[in-house]
């Protein structure tokens, strides 16, 4: 998942900002507005969406869902109304092994270049 690795250092984000983080166009990201009640940034006196950290984690999730497990938008959707709770715990232990098994990798690689 692209977005795993950054860090959340603002308290809005623009459109663009956003998009480069999960490596999506941003028509993707106005679309997953749209279908998730959950998402709801801000906007601008402008129009100009402005996005939290908690609008961030919810986008991470719907990522998850729907680019990683490959869920339908409707059972993302249905995932994270009836148990947004357990979907966040799972997608959060999921990123935990993905993190560890690099990390042996890693040392597997340095091991077998040193043999």
């Amino acid at each position: 998942m692209p977005y795993k690795d950054k860090e959340i250092e603002k308290q809005y984000y623009s459109i663009g900002e956003v998009a480069a983080m999960f490596e999506v166009a941003p028509s993707l990201i106005r679309f997953w507005e749209t279908e998730f009640e959950q998402l709801r940034p801000r906007k601008s006196k402008k129009g100009n969406r402005q996005f939290t950290p908690k609008d961030i984690e919810i986008l991470r999730t719907v990522y998850h869902l729907v680019k990683e497990r490959g869920y339908t938008i409707q059972g993302a959707r249905e995932m994270l109304k009836n148990k947004p709770v357990q979907t966040k715990d799972k997608m959060e232990m999921i990123q935990s092994l993905e993190k560890v098994r690099a990390f042996l990798v890693g040392i597997k690689q340095q091991l077998n270049t040193k043999a």
